[in-house]
């Protein structure tokens, strides 16, 4: 007779264990592949969100908001005898500077979110406008306009006044700029296009330009 006939249970016994010690490599196989792709899937979740965070983190934040098709329509209609450049400040997913490069514009858009400047030149590659499209990853503050003869802002009422001052400080005379969702608070629009959050505000150049140097030469006039 074999000894595991001798020791029926000390036989299963050690079966038993190879069994727990199987399971236990398992369960262990298991926790370190839903730990990699949970690490992944938080990481890339970073990667998506950081530069939305950052963006929410400045003291004036941008958000990106889609422009809906009659704000596209709007714009570009006020803009419909114009020709030349186009800037998009905060541009978003480049819906506008694609749909101004359709008009004859070569269009730029100035954008602090990467993931959404890539997106953004990928989909002009795709609908056939990207050697008259550009797309760039900046900080609105730390770039000039003034190479731009037609500006495009879907700003919000904490950073216009500051707007107001670098625009007017930068384009040239002949410059026409549209506000979209929110006017600009000193300046005397052109004409309005729209209404309700589809509005927008158009503004000459040569208007608000007049209106700084009267503001500079008499400071206290605009109290």
């Amino acid at each position: 007779m074999s000894q595991e006939g001798l020791f029926p249970d000390s036989a299963a016994a050690g079966q038993l264990k190879n069994d727990v010690k199987e399971k236990r490599s398992s369960v262990s196989r298991v926790g370190v592949v839903v730990t990699g792709v949970l690490g992944g899937s938080l990481v890339a979740l970073y990667a998506v969100a950081a530069p939305f965070l950052a963006t929410a983190l400045r003291k004036v934040c941008l958000p990106f908001v889609p422009a809906t098709t009659a704000q596209v329509e709007n714009v570009l209609g006020s803009l419909r005898a114009r020709s030349g450049t186009l800037v998009d400040i905060g541009s978003g997913d480049g819906r506008i500077v694609i749909a101004a490069a359709k008009h004859g514009f070569q269009a730029s858009g100035f954008e602090l979110n990467p993931w959404l400047v890539w997106y953004s030149r990928y989909k002009a590659m795709r609908e056939g406008v990207h050697r008259s499209t550009s797309f760039h990853i900046s900080d609105l503050w730390k770039v000039s306009f003034a190479q731009y003869s037609n500006v495009v802002i879907f700003g919000v009422p904490q950073m216009m006044d500051q707007l107001e001052l670098k625009l007017a400080s930068e384009l040239p005379s002949t410059a026409k700029v549209v506000a979209c969702r929110f006017p600009f608070p000193t300046w005397v629009p052109e004409h309005t296009a729209g209404e309700g959050i589809d509005t927008v505000w158009v503004y000459d150049a040569k208007t608000f330009k007049s209106h700084l140097q009267h503001r500079m030469a008499t400071p206290d006039s605009h109290t």
